[in-house]
């Protein structure tokens, strides 16, 4: 291909994102008054979710934490109510805040933490209430463009249609949540590598026995950014309660994240990959990267299963955004299912005999459809085939 050519192909693939991001900023988006919290009794379901920030704190009221940077790591425990019509995969906005509990995402109680050992303490009292062998913590690493508010409402659907038995923990960095703020958010997401591995290693020394990370977009480049630094840094006994590892439409350059896994080593669990090759989002990312393939619209799927990763591919699957980026919070309905094939091992699902081992010359990998289907599509998962 030709320079001018994909030139003009990287200037189509980040005009149509801009195109859809303003589309759908013709809504305004919830900086502020959005997390007041709405006391009247309501059928909703309610979710605590305890926070680990590197925000500053914003003063204006229903919004906690904003765009900047804070000088160190903060944190918070805020209670949320699901809609009892809520839709799987959809957060309920509010017209004006703070919203009305019976039909909107709404806070319930929002409260900021002292320090490091009280983010602790309230971590463990939720523990606590979970029997043993059962006293999970669920990560979650959020992406580029995006407001506190959205975060928490975010992770407070994937909690929600996931039907999460684990403890929710949000780690949010300083994104200021524009479009036009991306080498800021990069640069933020950089900042707070050094604050997610103190947050991770907060929540491996509490009585957590199994501790899950889901990350998404630009929030993985910090994920395997800290799970590097933790394991240059030398043995960790308690790296044994790392469990499932989901990556999710990774804003990550290929080549980076292969260098990241080769520092890091073969994980003893899979890293998860959930990506889709018509991701716009990752286009436009890749042009402002200077054309480097990025992790989640990346088709190599040999290269990424050699690495120790397992692909769940969702290509086929009809996103409820336009730029197809937020299609794992689409997936969350379908966790239950998904995380028993997972833990059980791959081997309840129909093999794809176009990616059968042998049949595409130089694979490493068979490429199963499992009996779950999403939006009139399989989900489809590439594993290598030495496991």
């Amino acid at each position: 291909m030709s320079f001018r050519r994909a030139l003009g192909c990287g200037r189509a693939a980040l005009f149509s994102v801009l195109l859809a991001t303003l589309v759908a900023a013709c809504a305004s988006r919830p900086e502020t008054g959005f997390l007041a919290p709405v006391t009247v009794a309501t059928s909703g379901t309610e979710h605590t979710l305890l926070v680990a920030t590197t925000r500053k704190r914003d003063d204006r009221p229903g919004t906690l934490f904003g765009g900047e940077r804070g000088r160190s790591l903060d944190f918070a425990k805020i209670g949320i109510s699901v809609p009892q019509a809520h839709k799987p995969g959809e957060i309920e906005w509010a017209s004006a805040p703070p919203g009305n509990a019976n039909t909107d995402f709404v806070v319930r109680q929002a409260t900021y933490l002292d320090g490091e050992k009280e983010f602790v303490r309230s971590l463990n009292a939720q523990l606590a209430t979970r029997p043993r062998g059962k006293r999970k913590v669920l990560l979650f690493i959020h992406g580029y463009n995006t407001m506190f508010a959205e975060s928490v409402y975010r992770f407070g659907q994937v909690v929600h249609d996931s039907k999460a038995p684990a403890v929710p923990v949000l780690f949010t960095w300083a994104s200021r949540g524009a479009l036009t703020q991306y080498v800021y958010d990069t640069n933020s997401a950089t900042t707070a590598r050094d604050d997610l591995e103190r947050t991770i290693r907060l929540i491996f020394a509490s009585d957590a026995e199994q501790v899950n990370i889901l990350a998404h977009s630009m929030g993985n480049w910090v994920t395997v950014e800290a799970l590097r630094q933790i394991k240059i840094a030398g043995p960790l006994p308690q790296i044994g309660k790392l469990g499932l590892v989901f990556l999710a439409a990774p804003d990550i350059d290929v080549d980076v994240f292969k260098s990241q896994m080769r520092r890091f080593g073969k994980p003893r669990k899979p890293f998860y990959i959930v990506l889709s090759k018509d991701d716009q989002a990752l286009r436009a990312s890749s042009f402002i990267a200077g054309g480097g393939n990025r992790l989640g619209a990346d088709g190599n799927y040999d290269e990424l299963a050699a690495l120790g990763a397992v692909v769940i591919d969702l290509t086929d699957v009809k996103a409820l955004d336009s730029s197809n980026h937020g299609k794992f919070a689409q997936l969350a309905e379908f966790a239950p299912q998904l995380s028993a094939v997972l833990e059980n091992g791959i081997g309840g699902g129909s093999e794809d005999p176009a990616l059968s081992p042998g049949a595409v010359e130089g694979t490493v990998g068979k490429l199963v459809s499992l009996p779950i289907t999403l939006i009139g599509a399989p989900i489809k998962i590439l594993t290598s085939a030495s496991r």
